[in-house]
């Protein structure tokens, strides 16, 4: 079962007006679920932290819509992404994977999933939280974009993806750790005509 998280949901069945949506969320209806729900709220369990970054680095040359579609898939796959298991996946289980049709089969992408489970497990074995290692780099804080810029990285995304490759991970580029900052809460960029971009941190203008 999937840990309880601080998820704001939003709004019950009030209809928004797309207008007063990021635009990108109003492509189809699981996109605007996503978006309303999920993306931008700060994830502070290490496990989500560490789900979220390893289904980013699937999106790699890909969309995030497709991810999100096979989302479930992919969490009955790698066994709701529990570190502990997905980190003694060997070659039969990666063989099983590369012909799950419901998932992303990219062996890389699979073989680096198993090395961030075994990455997070270290990690957790030496005093360190992934979630406490993922929000040092703002000391716990949000950070606001300006609402209106939309960078596809950042001098910040670049020093931790730097900081994840010296730890092995991998498929974690700037480009792929500023959506996964995106999405996890780390970095709250709605835009600003957004309704959510208050909700997710009322402190945010």
């Amino acid at each position: 079962m999937r840990p309880v998280t601080d998820k704001i949901v939003c709004m019950g069945k009030k209809q928004i007006d797309p207008a007063h949506r990021c635009r990108w969320a109003n492509s189809d209806a699981l996109m605007t679920k996503y978006h309303d729900e999920e993306w931008g709220v700060p994830e502070r369990d290490p496990r989500m932290l560490w789900e979220t970054l390893m289904l980013e680095g699937f999106q790699a040359g890909l969309s995030w819509s497709i991810i999100l579609r096979k989302r479930e898939t992919f969490r009955e796959a790698f066994l709701d992404f529990d570190p502990k298991k997905v980190a003694r996946f060997g070659e039969r289980e990666i063989e099983v994977l590369m012909a799950n049709p419901g998932i992303v089969r990219a062996r890389a992408k699979i073989e680096s999933t198993i090395k961030g489970a075994q990455i997070y497990l270290d990690m957790k074995e030496r005093g360190e939280s992934f979630a406490d290692f993922c929000w040092s780099f703002t000391d716990g804080k949000v950070l606001k974009g300006d609402g209106e810029t939309f960078a596809t990285t950042t001098p910040l995304a670049e020093k931790i993806a730097k900081e994840m490759k010296k730890r092995g991970f991998k498929f974690v580029g700037p480009s792929i750790t500023y959506a996964w900052m995106q999405a996890v809460g780390i970095v709250n960029d709605h835009s600003k005509e957004c309704f959510r971009r208050k909700q997710v941190q009322p402190s945010t203008g």
